[in-house]
């Protein structure tokens, strides 16, 4: 392929893929950063549903994105450069999870005998929000997706974040995955399945206090409604709740 050279005066995050690709072949750390910042979410996402672990991740990324440099002379632009790192990514965290434990054969999930659930626990983020309320509950339901997502056997799982969240098409997962098209909408519907009915378990034990109604905001709406049909309370009154009778 024919790669035309960037012009003297240039912004590195307007050129294409294959233009970075030259410069970072000339040692040119700028345009690989470029690269890393395009991609990173993306291989973040899909590192993290084979590792299944925040800082496991972030290591495979990091040396996966050292095996990407160390082979651009093979990158020929006949795959997209995130279709070429993503396979990068999956070899280096399938790798590591082939090393440290045994996994569930794809075979016995492909037949539909899995029946596993996910081990609880608690993921830490940003919440992103403005409102204090707003930004615990988005976290809070993050948290609880996040946890069902992990408790998927990995087959699911990296199907299931290469399609919902990383919104990657059927062709473009299978190609990644070296897997048939119907392969990866089966594994996709099961991982949904499963997905519904962990999530389902886990809300129902937690519908009985929805929409709470205590504490200040209660406090906060006695204290109005005393107000505005006149009645008063003695400070005793209303901090023991002890009325003389």
């Amino acid at each position: 392929m024919q790669v035309q050279h960037a012009p003297h005066h240039y912004k590195l995050d307007e050129l294409a893929d294959v233009e970075l690709v030259e410069l970072a072949r000339r040692q040119n750390g700028a345009a690989f950063r470029v690269i890393m910042q395009r991609n990173n979410q993306r291989l973040f996402r899909i590192a993290r549903a084979v590792a299944g672990d925040d800082s496991e991740a972030e290591d495979v990324v990091q040396a996966a994105y050292v095996n990407a440099y160390a082979s651009l002379a093979s990158f020929r632009g006949e795959a997209h450069l995130a279709t070429w790192l993503t396979r990068i990514v999956l070899n280096e965290a399938l790798g590591r999870r082939r090393r440290q434990r045994p996994v569930v054969g794809l075979e016995v999930l492909d037949a539909g005998s899995w029946r596993g659930g996910p081990a609880m626990s608690e993921t830490h983020g940003p919440a992103g929000d403005a409102d204090p309320e707003r930004a615990v509950a988005r976290r809070q339901v993050r948290q609880l997706i996040e946890t069902a997502v992990d408790g998927l056997p990995e087959g699911f799982r990296v199907v299931f974040v290469m399609r919902d969240v990383q919104e990657l098409s059927i062709e473009e997962t299978a190609d990644v995955l070296g897997l048939p098209p119907a392969t990866v909408k089966t594994r996709l519907h099961r991982a949904r399945q499963q997905l519904r009915r962990t999530l389902d378990a886990q809300l129902s034990s937690v519908l009985s206090e929805a929409f709470p109604f205590d504490g200040a905001r209660c406090l906060h709406t006695a204290d109005v409604v005393l107000q505005r049909i006149g009645l008063a309370e003695a400070p005793a009154d209303r901090r023991d709740g002890v009325v003389d009778r």
